[in-house]
């Protein structure tokens, strides 16, 4: 056998070890902030043997940040954690469309982009968050405010909490509310909403929850992950605050409770982009489904995931009715949104 000279061998070896660890690699630009996904990533590692570099921002700064790298980005995988996010980052050509079998047949429909003339789809919702409503027990029944519509409703004049109208959740809220009513009817419910406020938004959902339990409130909106968060704690306080008021999933009889998606997509120059695919396939495992709802409090997106937290459970049973919209649907809807709010002066 002829050995090559080591002036050879040496620069194919450092091209060949190179290459591999190319091969094992993926980077995450990443909104979720959650400290139980450390898990998540440390599984990917362990049974794919790539390894993950993260950059950790909110939705707005990775995306801002992607506009700014452009194609010298190292990015190849994108996490968001808002469906209007998402929408706004595919109309804007951050994202690579993929063909994945195993993403298409995990994720319903509705919960992820609109595919492509070849079939090529540019982001995944990987966990949901349901927008409820909960309410003070004392002053009214789960009937008042078992819809949406019914939050407009006069009888809860000076009753409402709700954060502020620009935050995304409520976008993507008001989104879906004109794709149900169109814009005429959901501009007059909007102000319904502020004729009907305790005071104005402020605060995150855990400051709304509290403001009900505190009695400020008499109802409120939030996302199910906070109202979860609570139900689990071990302070006395947060036991105290659960206790006291009641929750309800809306539209329960009509087109469902909105959610609100996290999800994912492959980034539009990435260098690792099979590595990227296999990491969003991983996402909607089972496994890596019920660490979402186990560890963040987060519904499955998958189809046919089952879980064991007791406080989703507890909610509802384990299961309740959605609303089936396209998400990309609520995205369109945002720049009418934002011009209702301001409208009706919803701050």
């Amino acid at each position: 056998m002829r050995l090559l000279p080591a002036a050879i061998t040496l620069p194919l070896l450092i091209a060949s070890s190179m290459a591999f660890a190319q091969d094992k690699v993926v980077n995450i630009y990443s909104a979720r902030h959650y400290p139980t996904d450390e898990a998540l990533y440390s599984d990917f590692t362990k049974v794919s043997g790539i390894k993950i570099n993260r950059v950790d921002a909110d939705d707005a700064g990775i995306l801002a940040r992607l506009k700014a790298e452009g194609a010298a980005s190292p990015a190849d995988v994108i996490l968001l954690v808002d469906a209007a996010r998402l929408w706004r980052a595919e109309v804007d050509g951050l994202f690579l469309p993929v063909q994945s079998k195993t993403l298409q047949a995990a994720i319903p429909d509705n919960l992820h982009a609109k595919p492509a003339d070849n079939g090529a789809i540019a982001w995944f919702g990987l966990s949901t968050r349901a927008r409820v409503v909960v309410y003070d027990k004392l002053k009214f029944n789960k009937s008042d405010v078992d819809s949406y519509e019914k939050l407009a409703d006069p009888k809860l004049k000076g009753a409402l909490c709700i954060r502020s109208g620009s935050h995304p959740y409520n976008l993507s809220l008001f989104g879906a509310m004109t794709e149900h009513l169109g814009v005429e009817k959901t501009e007059t419910w909007l102000k319904g909403l502020v004729d009907n406020m305790a005071r104005s938004p402020k605060g995150g959902d855990t400051d709304q929850i509290k403001g009900v339990a505190s009695g400020e409130c008499g109802v409120a909106v939030t996302n199910t992950y906070y109202l979860a968060r609570m139900m689990r704690s071990a302070n006395p306080a947060d036991k105290a605050v659960t206790e006291r008021i009641g929750v309800v999933f809306p539209n329960q009889s009509s087109w469902g409770t909105h959610v609100n998606v996290a999800g994912g997509a492959v980034a539009r120059h990435a260098k690792n982009p099979d590595n990227a695919i296999k990491f969003l396939e991983y996402l909607a495992s089972p496994s890596a489904q019920n660490h979402f709802a186990n560890g963040n409090n987060e519904w499955p997106a998958a189809k046919g995931v089952s879980f064991d937290n007791p406080a989703l459970k507890a909610m509802t049973g384990g299961s309740f009715k959605s609303e089936l919209i396209p998400i990309s649907a609520v995205g369109m809807n945002q720049i009418k949104v934002q011009q209702m709010l301001d409208r009706v002066g919803f701050k």
